[in-house]
């Protein structure tokens, strides 16, 4: 655990240095968010969050291949991690590129396309297909198609959800953390190796997120652009699905302390990036029904998002983003504890989840008062 809290820390401080270097270059390439009818902010504000957190991703993970644990690890957890970290890459390029020249979604389309093949090309995609009671080997093309499916729309959803400071990487932050602790418990639950790609990538996700967030919160001195949130989303699917290429399905059917297999810990690697983006998706859902519904292209932009509509309702910035984080927070560990506990265990962690996300969206109003206007 002291080395995974080695590369967090490591993830946080090379994620916020290099942001600072990442802002002047936005600036100096004129690659800025320009003031629409739709945005909340009223300057433009640099791009290039993306580059910097994809810098504390590979920062974090050189190091734990170094260490002295984490390093001794099976050479094909180390496997997966290079391949998600060239995935990452890519659709990092893809995102840098839309963020000067504005692609257009076809093309911004493909390129996630592209990243996600790539990682499948390496070796990172689902083995089995969980369902109640069994499980299904994939062949290679049902494996691709499954793998790619959750990868973009991840990556989309992520994308979908980035308009108010700090709120995409917050939100992947919470749910990055979600999915260590899932992974890690698994792991100590089942006696298999701590050191794993899963985890790895998770806490160095959960890191560049908190890095960047002192550029990125309210206000806001730099945006993640495309290049973030895709990233970030990306890691986040490629992390979850690289899990179930460790544990076999009878491994993560064994939640804590259960003498029977539960079905939820066997399928939570499918539905967890579901789960912990459930706003990011639900607000990509209803954003593709609304403007499939006036005749507009589901990639068209508006000022419809759920984030627009709470500051609509009267929520400060700072408030609203509070507010989902604290969602996002139920419903990401609120499904891991789902997993992982039964009886009275489960009841007892769930209410103590609910009673901390009510009390946390009442503190928020307090807090974004202190934070400014």
């Amino acid at each position: 655990m002291r080395e995974y809290a080695a590369i967090l820390g490591i993830a946080i401080g090379v994620t916020y240095l290099l942001a600072s270097i990442a802002r002047l270059v936005a600036v100096r390439l004129g690659a800025q968010a320009r003031v629409r009818a739709r945005d909340v902010h009223a300057i433009p504000i640099p791009y290039f969050g993306g580059p910097a957190m994809l810098g504390g991703l590979f920062a974090a993970l050189l190091v734990a291949e170094r260490m002295p644990f984490l390093g001794a690890a099976d050479p094909t957890v180390f496997r997966d991690v290079r391949a998600i970290l060239f995935g990452g890459a890519i659709i990092c390029v893809v995102g840098v590129i839309d963020d000067l020249l504005e692609l257009d979604a076809l093309t911004k389309f493909a390129g996630q396309v592209l990243a996600a093949v790539t990682v499948v090309a390496l070796g990172v995609q689902f083995i089995y297909l969980p369902l109640p009671g069994t499980f299904i080997g994939l062949d290679q093309v049902q494996a691709m198609l499954l793998t790619v499916f959750l990868v973009v729309g991840t990556a989309n959803a992520v994308n979908f959800v980035d308009g108010l400071d700090g709120l995409a990487a917050g939100i992947v932050a919470i749910g990055a953390v979600a999915f260590f602790v899932f992974a890690f418990v698994l792991a100590v639950e089942n006696g298999e190796t701590r050191a794993m790609a899963a985890a790895m990538l998770m806490i160095s996700l959960a890191g560049v997120c908190v890095g960047i967030l002192p550029h990125n919160f309210y206000p806001a001195k730099m945006f993640i652009g495309d290049s973030g949130s895709m990233l970030i989303g990306f890691v986040m699917a490629c992390g979850s699905i690289s899990l179930t290429g460790q544990f076999p399905p009878s491994s993560l059917a064994q939640g804590i302390g259960e003498a029977d297999a539960s079905f939820l810990p066997t399928l939570l690697p499918v539905i967890l990036p579901f789960m912990v983006l459930a706003i990011p998706f639900v607000d990509m859902l209803l954003a593709v029904v609304r403007r499939t519904r006036d005749g507009r292209s589901p990639f068209s932009p508006d000022k419809a998002h759920l984030h627009h509509r709470l500051l609509q309702m009267g929520h400060s910035h700072p408030q609203a983003v509070l507010s989902m984080y604290a969602v996002a927070g139920l419903v990401a560990f609120g499904s891991v504890v789902s997993s992982l506990l039964s009886g009275w265990e489960l009841l007892v962690s769930v209410v103590t989840l609910c009673v901390l996300t009510a009390v946390a969206i009442v503190l928020a109003p307090k807090v974004s008062s202190r934070l400014g206007p």
